[in-house]
């Protein structure tokens, strides 16, 4: 898949990085890449969508409490780990060696020696490869450069000049390998594309943003916000200033209910063309704001992490004011906000503990889910399914446990769904319930610039 070539020591010499949860504990955990696709940590930040990916293809893991922690540092030993898993088909282009401070039964000792033997990554004089420093941001591209095989065309000193403002902090070691990393647009500088940081230790979400644009093809789209992509058409769409207003609905239902302390993923439709300062269209009606309804003081906030524009997504930090209007559901004509209404997957473990027969239109889809319409196996459950949307791994369960024939509307699939039946919501804590009307509660306000790809 890559050429091989001889690695030039001027460049091999700094050229070595990594990803993982301690020196010790390295972040290949025993969790499948599925699992772990989405992390609490990470909704709404600029490198989101490319994160999401690379741990869906296995490249990168997270934490075992579902944290990705973006900003924390990487580690030479973590980064071998990556380049692993991200280019298995790198060609050797030179024999091992044994590296003083690396002994076989080091956690990363396959990963630092097949790095080291594709040129991806290399040691320090004495024989020595420092696992567990960490990385500087221009030995993270250098090392990039080196292990692809990417050479600058023309003067990297022109290059690197015309591309940073900080160019003159670019060790003389790394400007080669810069240059030819910016020219193949592998540079990504967040929060200014034109400030480089070359010095500054690498963070996870970068690391993961340099091995996205390593790994995307000719042609395909970034996962990572163009206006951050060093060289890259800085804007390639229209921009929205932060505190704009974005209108959305809710067509699936007419209210939305959850617990209220309770999480439920939600996708919200922009209700109307929303415009610039310019009279520019950027985000047009029928979008889709990908978000989740989170508890937030004493009430529930809906905040947006992707928007989908003509089936691409991007990064979007928005969010809703704190709705706060609850409900007892053994109110008298509670039964009648029901009607038509979506319920999270805690509050309808609640609603079906206090009322016998619940006609709802749409049960969110969710973690909880399953526990949600099994949580009361002695009631009446058919009658809280008529017309609801049950999760595909958890109707054959419910069927089983109710000795009914489950036939939903909709079958919702993914593993979010397939919660176990029963047992995981206690519905005699969910008494109040918190209403919300999405026509009037869920308007969204931009908490940060906002810039479309078309």
């Amino acid at each position: 898949m890559f050429s091989t070539k001889k690695w030039r020591s001027g460049t091999a010499l700094f050229a070595a990085v990594g990803i993982t949860t301690s020196a010790a504990a390295p972040l290949v955990m025993a969790i499948p890449a599925s699992a772990q696709s989405t992390f609490y940590d990470v909704q709404g930040n600029w490198a989101q969508s490319c994160i999401q990916d690379l741990a869906r293809r296995d490249i990168i893991d997270g934490y075992p409490d579902g944290s990705f922690r973006p900003n924390s540092p990487v580690t030479r030993a973590e980064f071998a780990a990556m380049t692993r898993k991200a280019f298995p088909n790198a060609g050797q282009v030179r024999s091992g060696t044994q590296f003083a401070d690396v002994p076989s039964s080091y956690w990363g000792y396959t990963a630092i020696q097949e790095a080291y033997q594709t040129g991806f990554l290399s040691g320090y004089p004495g024989g020595v490869f420092n696992p567990n420093q960490n990385i500087p941001r221009a030995q993270v591209l250098v090392s990039l450069a080196s292990g692809l095989n990417y050479t600058p065309t023309g003067s990297a000193t022109t290059t690197l000049n015309s591309y940073f403002a900080d160019a003159s902090a670019v060790p003389d070691y790394a400007r080669s390998g810069i240059a030819a990393a910016a020219q193949r647009r592998l540079v990504v500088n967040y929060p200014n594309v034109r400030l480089l940081n070359p010095n500054r230790f690498a963070s996870r979400a970068e690391v993961a943003s340099f091995l996205c644009q390593s790994l995307a093809g000719p042609g395909q789209a970034s996962l990572v916000p163009a206006q951050y992509i060093a060289g890259g058409a800085q804007v390639e769409g229209p921009q929205l200033a932060a505190g704009a207003a974005i209108p959305v609905q809710y067509s699936s239902a007419e209210r939305i209910i959850v617990a209220p302390t309770e999480t439920a993923p939600l996708t919200l439709t922009v209700a109307r063309d929303v415009t610039n300062s310019q009279g520019v269209v950027v985000i047009p009606a029928g979008s889709q704001v990908v978000g989740q309804l989170r508890p937030t003081n004493d009430g529930s906030r809906f905040v947006a992490s992707e928007l989908v524009l003509n089936g691409r997504r991007t990064p979007i930090n928005a969010s809703s004011d704190v709705i706060t209007a609850k409900r007892n559901v053994r109110d008298r004509d509670f039964k009648a906000i029901l009607v038509g209404a979506a319920l999270g997957a805690g509050a309808a473990a609640g609603i079906s503990e206090a009322i016998d027969e619940v006609d709802t239109s749409r049960v969110l889809a969710g973690a909880g889910v399953g526990a949600a319409v099994g949580a009361n196996k002695n009631r009446n459950i058919t009658s809280v399914l008529r017309d609801a949307a049950v999760g595909a791994g958890i109707a054959a369960g419910v069927s089983a446990a109710t000795g009914n024939d489950i036939k939903a509307e909709n079958v919702l699939g993914g593993a979010a769904a397939a919660a176990t039946i029963g047992g995981v919501v206690d519905p005699g804590k969910t008494e109040e319930v918190i209403v919300i009307d999405p026509d009037a509660d869920l308007d969204l306000t931009l908490n940060s610039d906002l810039a479309v790809q078309r």
